[in-house]
């Protein structure tokens, strides 16, 4: 028997006997928080994992609601956004916060290596006021700064510079550093154990500034990651664990029918797509010399030749929301007449790969994640087959997320399945991380002068009607560029215990300082 499968054993054993623990609530996923260091990955559950440790001076409720986290009051300012602190917090290791940490935290999200950097690019200097008021300076009026905030977590200053962590860890390069296992937040949960991959287990900081304002009464939280999603089930439907993020779709029924068990639903604000480097002189696994993608008439016979309502039949069991927009309903720049998915229809795909000089076909990679959303894989797998019937032959390629992502951020992918939630509720979001010229998630090589005059114009603009329309403006260019094929929008499903209750929110993250476990 070795180390670590002993150390497995005994983990297990540990997580079992704790089951009869009051306010103890045992959660699984089918992967595990990428990084515990806060600015390093802009990706859902690994903002939501330190979601739990850290704090942002804006947060959303689970109704996507504004509302006050560490700071308690913002306006805009000449110049900028001010925000007063809330006083009387402290971080996990008895330090005081205070201005010195905001301005610490924000130039730091604003490294090169942070995955966030985008998201505050506005932000031209933190000014300290006092200890407990800060002034964003922004290079123009930024209208959704708070907006853009939410994602932003406040270190120590102190602890972050005693453990030499001053620089967020470079994950695309695979650094190691203190932060990814160790972390001081001001959060409602405080890290008592983390093994990546394996289990992380947090406990209720009691002295949480919080403490009494939310109905949660969760004392520990025990984390697990089950990568297969029958043992997953299977752990909920034997009560080893009390919460499942992402059951499968068609274990739904299975979990409702259950004793104790009861599953819950919501649309979610995020979009499942293909993507396309259309920017490459020549494709990295294709059969043919050149690059088919960069030809619009080959990106758009490929979206023609995907049959989104099989997908959404077969695949997904119902639970999607087949679209064509990069945005779901609920951000700010979604119509429902962008949105229209494409219709299928193989005659003209052919004849568009006709005029396109690839009558003969081509054969590409398509990499995929295998453990990121619903049913990912399987979704690329339907692919390959309706691909198949306009000469494209596929090589899937999947693998788990930590393995899939760099590939995008590094731009060493040909063809890729993204998904893509929106935690600002606004569509600028969406265009300065994937269409922007300088995007950090725009694997695409798309890139127009134009439309990055209109994220730019739209980053500034006050005036809501002329802000709308310059969002417009920006979504028919990218209609017309296609640089992505949408599939769909996701539908949310959590299997819980029926002691358990935790609102659910439509950016799939759970807010434990709602949850509640009945005895």
């Amino acid at each position: 028997m070795t180390i670590r499968t002993l150390t497995a054993l005994t983990l297990g054993a540990a997580l079992l006997a704790s089951a009869a623990s009051a306010q103890t609530l045992r959660y699984t996923t089918q992967g595990d928080a990428l990084t515990l260091d806060p600015h390093s990955q802009n990706e859902g559950p690994t903002t939501a994992m330190n979601g739990l440790i850290y704090e942002s001076l804006v947060t959303r409720n689970p109704a996507l609601e504004l509302e006050a986290e560490l700071a308690t009051a913002w306006e805009p300012v000449d110049g900028g956004w001010q925000f007063t602190l809330r006083e009387g917090v402290t971080f996990h290791g008895g330090e005081e916060f205070n201005a010195d940490d905001v301005v610490f935290s924000i130039n730091r999200a604003k490294a090169e290596s942070s995955d966030f950097s985008t998201l505050i690019d506005s932000v031209t200097e933190v000014e300290k006021v006092d200890d407990f008021t800060v002034i964003l300076r922004t290079d123009g009026p930024n209208p959704i700064l708070p907006n853009q905030l939410t994602s932003i977590f406040i270190m120590d200053e102190g602890w972050a510079t005693e453990n030499g962590v001053e620089i967020p860890q470079d994950y695309a390069a695979n650094e190691e550093t203190f932060a990814i296992r160790n972390a001081n937040g001001t959060g409602p949960f405080i890290v008592e154990e983390r093994l990546p991959e394996e289990r992380t287990v947090l406990t209720r900081n009691a002295a949480w500034w919080g403490e009494g304002e939310f109905p949660g009464n969760v004392q520990r939280l025990e984390y697990r990651p089950i990568t297969n999603a029958a043992t997953r089930v299977a752990a909920l439907l034997s009560g080893e664990v009390d919460f499942v993020l992402d059951p499968p779709l068609q274990d739904l029924n299975r979990i409702e029918q259950a004793d104790g068990l009861t599953v819950s639903t919501t649309p979610q604000i995020r979009s499942i797509f293909f993507g396309f480097d259309q920017g490459a002189e020549d494709l990295r696994t294709a059969s043919v010399e050149g690059n088919p993608f960069s030809d619009v008439r080959v990106r758009q016979a490929i979206d023609m030749a995907i049959d989104r309502s099989a997908i959404q039949r077969v695949v997904m069991d119902g639970l999607s929301a087949p679209g064509g927009m990069v945005a779901s309903p609920g951000v700010l720049g979604y119509t429902e007449a962008m949105d229209a998915p494409t219709e299928v229809d193989i005659e003209m795909a052919n004849s568009l790969m006709e005029e396109a000089g690839y009558g003969d076909g081509f054969s590409v990679r398509l990499d995929c994640p295998n453990n990121r959303y619903n049913n990912d894989e399987a979704i690329c797998q339907a692919a390959v087959a309706m691909l198949a019937r306009i000469g494209i032959e596929v090589q899937l390629e999947a693998l788990p997320r930590a393995q899939h992502f760099p590939k995008i951020q590094n731009r060493e992918t040909d063809f890729f399945l993204l998904g893509w939630g929106v935690p600002t509720l606004d569509s600028h979001y969406i265009f300065s991380f994937l269409m922007d010229s300088e995007g950090s998630w725009n694997a695409t090589g798309y890139s127009d002068p134009q439309l990055d005059e209109l994220v730019a114009a739209m980053a500034v603009e006050t005036d809501l009607e002329a802000r709308g329309e310059l969002i417009s403006q920006a979504w028919t260019i990218v209609d017309e560029a296609l640089p992505y094929s949408v599939i769909h929008h996701q539908v949310l499903a959590w299997g819980l215990a029926e002691n358990v209750e935790l609102p659910i929110a439509a950016d799939d993250t759970p807010r434990f300082r709602y949850a509640i476990v009945n005895e």
